[in-house]
């Protein structure tokens, strides 16, 4: 079965999931990256981005993402166009990453930052990066320089995380510093090492 071992790593804009996966990788997790292959596969498909959308998005071979996501982000047709061009390749890389690592018989996590909202892939066990939604914005206007407005129109397009909290397999808390995410860290991997024995 495809994705056997798998555990999707998800969370939400600002809730701290590129830092859990850096935590789970520096203990030995093998970590798929969804955002990286996304990137890789944008930037192979940047002649036809230059065609659905303008040659000004495109410079030497590679997509201008910032420039990309301002178009997208603001017409749902036009991300649903690049959705449709992008998301079954990045679906077929992925595959054929997990079929690799599911011959190792250990769990290994799939870093996919919609994995709810997409519910393209079927894996069975998930874990959420999790913190409050005032946070959450608070944490996403210093990070990215957003005015309020702006980053709340980013966090709507998005599952409500309470929402997300309900469907996740194994959640962890990220409102503490970065010790306390630590220690959220080790005691979710052993509870799922114990799952996957």
């Amino acid at each position: 079965m495809a994705f056997e071992y798998a555990v999707a790593l998800t969370g939400s804009i600002a809730t701290g999931k590129s830092t859990v996966a850096q935590i789970l990788s520096d203990e030995g997790f093998h970590l798929i990256d969804a955002d990286k292959i996304a990137h890789e596969v944008l930037d192979a498909q940047h002649r036809q981005v230059a065609d659905l959308f303008g040659t000004h998005l495109v410079k030497d071979g590679r997509v201008d993402r910032k420039a990309l996501g301002s178009v997208v982000f603001s017409d749902e047709e036009k991300r649903k166009v690049l959705e449709s061009l992008l998301h079954p390749l990045i679906y077929d890389k992925i595959a054929q990453q997990a079929a690799a690592r599911d011959v190792l018989q250990y769990p290994y996590f799939i870093d996919i930052p919609l994995f709810f909202e997409g519910g393209r892939y079927p894996i069975e066990k998930s874990l959420l990066v999790y913190t409050p939604r005032t946070l959450q914005l608070q944490r996403l206007m210093q990070r990215d320089g957003h005015p309020e407005e702006e980053a709340l129109r980013r966090m709507a397009l998005q599952m409500d995380i309470e929402k997300k909290c309900k469907h996740a397999t194994y959640i962890i808390d990220n409102s503490g510093d970065l010790q306390k995410l630590q220690q959220e860290c080790r005691k979710v991997q052993e509870e799922i090492l114990g799952d996957f024995k």
